[in-house]
């Protein structure tokens, strides 16, 4: 029946200690919970597995890195979201090779894994010195065609970018989601970069009508870095916002918690399609999109 394609989002807010097992374990708990509020895609933070290492450049960190088949925190993930009929994206530290990337596996609520997101924008900053890590990802922005809806996904950084949320709604995406990991800066305590880093986002949910997910960590976390260590507060803030861009649930910068929304898929395309800021795109004066000065 139209107007009755209902999906529930949640997504989880956590501190992280460096332990795998044990944010594997919080982060299986977490999804229970979730699920048990109704919940039918659940949203991962970014590189759960452990702390955000990329405050530092340090050879040895590559030993985090693990294959995308038969990754055992995939596999994990995959018994779990099928025994609780849930979606589940799962962001992990890949390593192909002799590349390295900041990837996502989704996987479907029957624990099929339907692909994996290569995180395309890599950032290179105090305290998020990804470049040295990952190489830029290969897969282009995808959507998902899960049990509950089409899904696009994109990791952390991408989500400043405008054009990445736009791609993957001219793909289908019915809802957008983004794990993150992203706090103080080391270099300027006075910078806080949460309420900008919400409003990006509610941008685009806003405009591109559809609902939103983002799901950052929690805690202080301290790495031995080349020069001395480094710390990093991670402020949370994790939340859900409506296909107009209004929050619809945020959580704070100190607790770990369970974020839950309930959007209606047909409404909400009924809203998009009517709205017409699809009809009246004009991709032939874009262009200069594909540049980077600006020059056509």
């Amino acid at each position: 029946m139209a107007g009755a394609r209902k999906v529930v989002v949640a997504a989880l807010q956590f501190a992280c200690s460096d332990s795998v097992s044990e944010n594997v374990d919080t982060a299986e708990r977490l999804v229970r919970a979730a699920h048990k509020k109704g919940a039918n895609i659940v949203l991962i933070q970014e590189l759960f597995e452990g702390y955000y290492f990329c405050q530092a450049q340090r050879a040895d960190f590559f030993q985090r890195a693990k294959p995308y088949k038969e990754h055992p925190t995939i596999l994990r993930m995959q018994k779990l979201a099928k025994e609780l009929g849930v979606v589940i994206p799962v962001s992990f530290f890949e390593e192909a090779n002799n590349a390295h990337y900041n990837s996502v596996a989704i996987i479907d609520a029957d624990g099929t894994d339907l692909g994996l997101y290569r995180k395309s924008h890599i950032p290179d900053g105090p305290g998020y010195q990804e470049k040295f890590y990952f190489n830029p990802g290969d897969t282009g922005f995808k959507v998902f065609t899960t049990k509950f809806a089409r899904i696009g996904v994109a990791i952390c950084w991408d989500q400043w970018f405008p054009e990445a949320a736009r791609a993957m709604a001219l793909q289908g995406a019915e809802i957008l989601f983004y794990p993150t990991a992203i706090g103080s800066e080391p270099q300027d305590e006075g910078l806080d970069s949460r309420e900008h880093w919400k409003r990006v986002m509610q941008g685009h949910a806003g405009a591109n009508l559809v609902p939103l997910v983002a799901s950052n960590r929690i805690g202080k976390e301290t790495i031995e870095t080349e020069h001395g260590n480094s710390t990093i507060t991670f402020y949370g803030n994790s939340f859900i916002a409506g296909p107009t861009g209004e929050l619809v649930a945020l959580a704070n910068d100190k607790d770990e918690e369970i974020l839950v929304a309930e959007f209606d898929l047909d409404k909400i395309k009924s809203q998009r399609l009517s709205w017409g800021i699809f009809r009246d795109r004009r991709p032939d004066l874009y262009k200069v999109l594909l540049t980077l000065d600006g020059a056509k």
